[in-house]
């Protein structure tokens, strides 16, 4: 319990505080391949045009300077950042401002040449998604090959030591009876970070019960991803930010869940809205526009629903003895009328307070 309590009174500060260190920006909503579990729904002849460096770089060097957080990372995610074809004069435009960068990928486009030449404009991090083995991959995916070139993408990141790099995974009823191949394929592979989480149903997903994790499922990913960490190896597997765990929290993670989202963290999405982390429903909580407003301004004096949680206490949530802990669930499993969260991880495993 004193655990608890001092979690909650750091989370508290950091709330209270709120510096921002980690900055999403939808790059583009173009994507090549067609995945079934895409919360953006993005596809290839995306309706949005690309949003120009310049304006993004207008709404970045809105943060002063002399306040912004160390380290601070950029990330750039989509869509597919790699169809961009000013990716490298990004990279470049970050790091000559003295923050770290990264991106989100698929993986289809990554191979030695274009590595080379995000090292060489200062790529500090990379995530490659690996949904599986080959027939799950492809299935989720959308598209055939696309499970070797994630694996190639996978095998060049693994093998440069300057870059902070990571697998994540979304478990759904198709790959869930791999889970023990794959962690032994990533390892393989010379992965170190392997990181798993689920989808809620939005977008996509939404309709699709293959997507969806029975209970009993959800416990046993839960337990898979425990023994995983407690056997050690030379592979850190963790559970996302997703939601509070109850009893599996100190099991899957390496620090207790804390919804960052608006807290620490901030996007710039593809139309200029400003929102916190990409797969929040924006429509409901975006907190202005780069186009209207200064960025920075509205990072320091909006954000509310993010940082006051007590809203979510209805439906389900508002009667629930963990709430203190939970406070609603991560901020993406509210979507539509918010009239309810999505999902609620506690509830799966059947805890008790």
């Amino acid at each position: 319990m004193i655990g608890r309590l001092l979690h909650r009174a750091f989370r508290a500060n950091e709330t209270a505080v709120h510096e921002l260190n980690y900055l999403f920006w939808e790059c583009t909503t173009r994507c090549n391949l067609h995945c079934r579990h895409c919360g953006s729904d993005c596809f290839a002849a995306s309706r949005d045009v690309d949003m120009p460096l310049e304006d993004f770089l207008r709404a970045f060097d809105t943060i002063p300077v002399e306040g912004r957080a160390n380290p601070f990372t950029v990330v750039l995610t989509g869509g597919e950042p790699l169809l961009r074809p000013d990716i490298e004069a990004v990279g470049r435009a970050l790091r000559s401002r003295g923050v770290a960068w990264g991106i989100v990928s698929n993986g289809w486009f990554y191979d030695e040449a274009i590595h080379a030449r995000l090292m060489a404009a200062g790529m500090g991090a990379l995530t490659v998604s690996l949904d599986g083995l080959q027939e799950a991959h492809d299935w989720m995916r959308g598209h055939p090959g696309s499970y070797a070139r994630a694996e190639r993408a996978i095998a060049l990141a693994a093998g440069e030591p300057r870059l902070n790099f990571d697998v994540v995974t979304c478990v759904n009823k198709r790959n869930f009876t791999e889970l023990e191949a794959l962690h032994d394929r990533l390892q393989a592979l010379g992965v170190k970070q392997w990181r798993i989480f689920t989808v809620i149903p939005i977008g996509r997903a939404a309709d699709d019960p293959d997507m969806q994790l029975s209970d009993a499922q959800f416990t046993s990913l839960m337990d898979f991803i425990a023994a995983r960490r407690k056997g050690g190896g030379t592979m850190k597997v963790t559970f996302s930010c997703e939601g509070y765990l109850g009893r599996y929290e100190n099991k899957v993670r390496d620090v207790p869940y804390f919804c960052h989202a608006g807290v620490n963290i901030a996007s710039v999405l593809i139309d200029g809205r400003i929102c916190a982390c990409p797969n929040i429903d924006r429509d409901a909580f975006s907190q202005g526009s780069i186009y209207e407003d200064d960025f920075f301004d509205v990072w320091e004096h909006r954000f509310q629903p993010f940082r006051d949680r007590r809203w979510t206490r209805k439906g389900r949530c508002a009667d629930c003895p963990v709430w203190r802990d939970c406070l609603g669930n991560g901020m993406h499993n509210w979507h539509g009328d918010c009239t309810g969260v999505l999902n609620c991880h506690y509830a799966k495993i059947q805890d008790s307070p």
